[in-house]
């Protein structure tokens, strides 16, 4: 049904709250991207109106450490765009902070936490490969 595929891999040793947090900003990332992906609005049956969802489901992937940081670096050799979430990230307050934060680090010594792509379906399962369904 779709061309594209989004995953969201998670370092396998977060907190619970640090998983729903990092989910939550790296869709914002992948919406923020690509703004089409979103439908329209949702009304229920006494005319209530909610605000639109993606039209395309997002799989949650988990991984250790070093298997973030392949899937990182295959996504940088494939210039796929990416949103990524590092650990010194948990320690700031907000967004000037966050990208502060971030350019501190490189691809070789960034703490990834959790990253989300979306690209076509084959790309993104070669990125993630080594990545295990979340539980």
């Amino acid at each position: 049904m779709f061309d594209s595929k989004i995953s969201i891999v998670l370092r396998d040793d977060l907190e619970n709250w640090q998983k729903m947090n990092v989910v939550a900003f790296l869709t914002s990332g992948i919406v923020g991207q690509n703004p089409e992906i979103l439908g329209a609005e949702y009304e229920d049956a006494a005319g209530n109106r909610f605000n639109p969802l993606a039209v395309q489901p997002m799989i949650v992937l988990s991984g250790d450490g070093t298997t973030l940081s392949k899937i990182h670096q295959r996504a940088l050799t494939r210039n796929l765009r990416t949103s990524v979430y590092i650990e010194e990230m948990f320690s700031t307050g907000h967004d000037a902070a966050n990208r502060a934060v971030f350019k501190e680090y490189g691809p070789e010594d960034a703490k990834i936490v959790g990253l989300a792509i979306r690209a076509d379906k084959k790309a993104v399962d070669k990125v993630t490969k080594g990545a295990k369904m979340h539980s």
